[in-house]
């Protein structure tokens, strides 16, 4: 049987996350579409700050989602938004936890402090409450078990991780950086002096992605049915391993990313 066309939600995720909207096709059809609701707000909390000129305009965008989740969660009308109606659905229809999409709410809070993120520690924390609280999200709709989900928070910690370090120009460019302070106080660095020439922090971004892929060459296996939840990291992966030897991570990705990617889905394991 033909696969139904592409939703416009699905073409909303295609178009501004398209590593996750690969991993998200891997998903059985039946959970795709919530799965994409649950990216799409991912995606919107990270512009929160990208479009923002202050801390307050950030926050407000955050709380606009927070209210648009609660509202949801009491029964309440969806908002007029190509992301927040679908949310809702999947909200109200049991597929998403209301409390979990507020938590994703509530790390991206970090991004708007001014004065960004202080320690390893409270990094480490932001990592696994964001690009992590996801992973768990998607893997919990998914029907993955409990057990699971501390493994599946720790991937998707290092995919955010790799993130970070791949968007450290792109930071920039926003008048921000999300490396934390102590890190840049031990290379001799400054979050300002980031955000004015990037390429300073080369030796910082690779020394942390070398942690990062030894750290997640370590990582436990997730169970299959978890896997889309997951599958980023076979991306940040390369990603890593690209950023530690001082290269470059192209973008658009090419084919050799996008097929790693695939043939892991194929496979049923991420190495």
């Amino acid at each position: 049987m033909a696969e139904p066309p592409l939703s416009p939600l699905g073409a909303f995720v295609r178009q501004h996350d398209p590593d996750r909207y690969l991993a998200a096709i891997f998903a059985p059809p039946a959970k795709r579409e919530a799965l994409f609701a649950l990216i799409a707000f991912n995606h919107e909390l990270a512009r929160a700050r990208e479009v923002a000129t202050s801390q307050i305009a950030t926050l407000i965008r955050l709380q606009w989602w927070r209210d648009a989740v609660a509202e949801a969660a009491e029964g309440r009308p969806a908002r007029r938004h190509e992301v927040a109606g679908p949310l809702h659905a999947a909200i109200t229809e049991g597929a998403l936890d209301a409390a979990a999409l507020a938590a994703l709410v509530d790390a991206r809070e970090a991004e708007a402090e001014p004065e960004g993120i202080p320690t390893r520690e409270a990094f480490g924390a932001y990592l696994r409450a964001g690009a992590g609280g996801l992973a768990v999200a998607a893997a919990r709709l998914l029907g993955a078990p409990d057990a699971a989900l501390p493994a599946v928070q720790r991937l998707g910690a290092l995919h955010g991780l790799a993130g970070v370090l791949r968007s450290i120009p792109a930071h920039a460019a926003q008048g921000r950086c999300l490396l934390p302070q102590d890190a840049l106080a031990e290379a001799g660095l400054t979050a300002e002096a980031v955000i004015a020439e990037p390429a300073t922090a080369e030796p910082l971004r690779r020394a942390l992605a070398e942690e990062g892929g030894v750290t997640l060459a370590k990582a436990e296996a997730v169970p299959r049915v978890a896997l889309p939840a997951v599958l980023p990291v076979v991306l940040a992966r390369r990603d890593l391993a690209r950023l530690a030897a001082g290269r470059a991570v192209p973008h658009p990705r090419g084919v050799g990313d996008r097929a790693a990617l695939v043939w892991a889905g194929l496979r049923g394991r991420l190495g």
